[in-house]
């Protein structure tokens, strides 16, 4: 059965995370009923990787199998037309069999926006974090950069995490002021459950001078979430892409600007 593979984007505000659930909103069935209707059969996607609840992205990646043969007009136009306004298809590919969204990646990239200002944000309340304590982006840049590498993530997993094991190798992690907003991005093979989200509300605890920078590096050793900070709030979490193999002929993760 052909293969064809889907780049997404989505405001995730509205949905209870990506994966399909019987009781609230999904992007996942979304995007499924949308497929269905284009392709004129039932069809089951799977993704790169599965977004919580209010956090966005820009290039989420599906795949899924089907019998019917569309132009890419069809995927990419037919498809939106059958989704919300806050889902969208950018690209399609048509990848070997042995294609996997979630299995062929060898990194994912992540960014969280902050915004640090004495009051809160009223047009970006759904898109970027919020504190009111001034942040020193410097800080929080060096203060990461012991995250780098392949480490045991434990301090910075949820308790709700089903991986099998809190180990994850963090490839590139940097943090730089944009105008009014502080700006994380993370790239790594894989993340653990609310890892990205962790590592902002500790980080944050050093931007704002409550903690020492090398703090960071203490909490990575204690392998103890205890010991870290509080999560930050989805909505300053953006899903920027997936990268594969250059066989694997997918398009270059979109890492342009989220707003700053």
């Amino acid at each position: 059965m052909p293969r064809v593979a889907l780049g997404l984007e989505y405001d995730g505000s509205a949905y209870r995370g990506w994966q399909r659930q019987g009781h609230a909103p999904s992007v996942q069935a979304c995007v499924e009923q949308a497929l269905a209707a284009v392709a004129c059969e039932p069809i089951e996607v799977h993704a790169a990787g599965r977004t919580d609840s209010g956090v966005h992205a820009c290039g989420q990646v599906i795949h899924f199998d089907t019998l019917a043969q569309r132009p890419d007009e069809a995927w990419l136009r037919g498809v939106n037309t059958h989704l919300p306004a806050d889902i969208g298809v950018r690209w399609v590919r048509y990848p070997n069999a042995d294609f996997d969204a979630r299995r062929s990646a060898y990194a994912r990239r992540y960014r969280y926006v902050l915004r640090d200002d004495v009051l809160p944000p009223v047009l970006w309340r759904a898109r970027v974090g919020w504190t009111w304590k001034p942040l020193d982006a410097g800080r929080m840049h060096r203060a990461a950069q012991c995250l780098i590498g392949e480490h045991d993530f434990s301090s910075f997993r949820a308790a709700s995490c089903q991986a099998k094991h809190p180990w994850r190798r963090l490839r590139e992690i940097a943090v730089e002021r944009r105008g009014r907003c502080v700006v994380v991005d993370v790239e790594a093979n894989a993340f653990l459950h609310h890892m990205v989200r962790n590592i902002v509300g500790t980080l944050m605890q050093v931007g704002c001078g409550e903690r020492s920078h090398d703090w960071v590096a203490a909490v990575l050793a204690a392998r103890d979430r205890r010991e870290a900070g509080a999560t930050a709030v989805a909505q300053g979490l953006y899903f920027l892409g997936v990268c594969y193999p250059p066989a694997r002929q997918m398009p270059e993760p979109d890492v342009g600007p989220v707003f700053a």
